[in-house]
């Protein structure tokens, strides 16, 4: 169905593969268009409960943008071509099903970014991390000005673009931009053992936390207070509140029906 992705269903979830290997699964415009297009079909699908997304072959998870696509750019092209990435990117990290980049090598410039608009980000032993557009006499384009300062702080945000290092795994982990680290040959396995132990849990619940956790970048704290009151009284009103409280007192596994 698509040149640049690879899609499989397992169960009650998907998984996404990055599929231009001998790019290095560079972002370009067409893997960009699939992408959206693979989001769309998630938001429209109940039977989809989680989406994990990595990258084909050994090497890398994506090495970044597609630089002989970016080098045509000019003022105009440029920032359609940024203003696009970030709108997918956006889309994906909008999703209310949780979305884990299972990062198998290289995660650089709009690589990094892409596993930054995950809200889980699982990492193998041989990951690399940066955001090298310093390099290129560019910044990054994607959200990562953004969403690197949310995760690691502001002066660390600022030291990684501003000098364009590469961090390993393990650094990854230590300053908070990767979740977990595992051996390359247990990163998917384990994330989608992590995966599952999530979809034993009341969907209906799971996808309020993302979005009300998510709500808290651009909320003040009294209106995310509020919206996470208005969404806790909305799951009291579900059968699967309702199934849960019930199995807890009975003392039984709760049988949730996403209703």
């Amino acid at each position: 169905m698509f040149e640049t992705l690879l899609t499989e269903k397992k169960e009650n979830y998907l998984v996404v593969t990055l599929n231009r290997p001998d790019k290095l699964n560079a972002l370009n415009t067409q893997l960009f268009n699939e992408l959206d297009e693979v989001i769309k079909s998630v938001e429209l699908d109940d039977s989809i409960g989680a989406m994990i997304l990595t990258g084909s072959g050994d090497k890398a998870f994506a090495a970044g943008a597609d630089i002989g696509e970016l080098n045509k750019s000019d003022q105009r092209s440029g920032k359609l071509f940024s203003e696009h990435g970030s709108k997918v990117m956006a889309r994906l990290e909008q999703l209310r099903i949780p979305v884990i980049a299972a990062v198998n090598g290289f995660a650089l410039g709009g690589g990094c970014e892409l596993t930054m608009s995950c809200h889980i980000r699982f990492a193998s032993e041989n990951a690399k991390f940066g955001q090298p557009e310093v390099n290129l006499g560019i910044i990054p384009g994607y959200g990562g000005t953004q969403r690197l300062a949310g995760l690691v702080g502001i002066s660390k945000a600022i030291e990684l673009i501003i000098s364009g290092n590469m961090i390993n795994a393990t650094e990854a982990a230590r300053i908070g931009l990767v979740n977990a680290v595992f051996s390359k040959d247990e990163l998917l396995t384990k994330t989608e053992e992590f995966v599952r132990l999530v979809l034993s849990k009341g969907r209906l619940a799971v996808n309020s936390a993302i979005e009300v956790i998510m709500a808290s970048r651009y909320l003040s704290p009294a209106e995310g207070l509020a919206f996470e009151s208005i969404k806790f009284g909305d799951l009291c009103a579900t059968a699967d509140f309702k199934e849960g409280t019930s199995a807890f007192l009975e003392k039984r596994k709760a049988e949730f029906i996403n209703k």
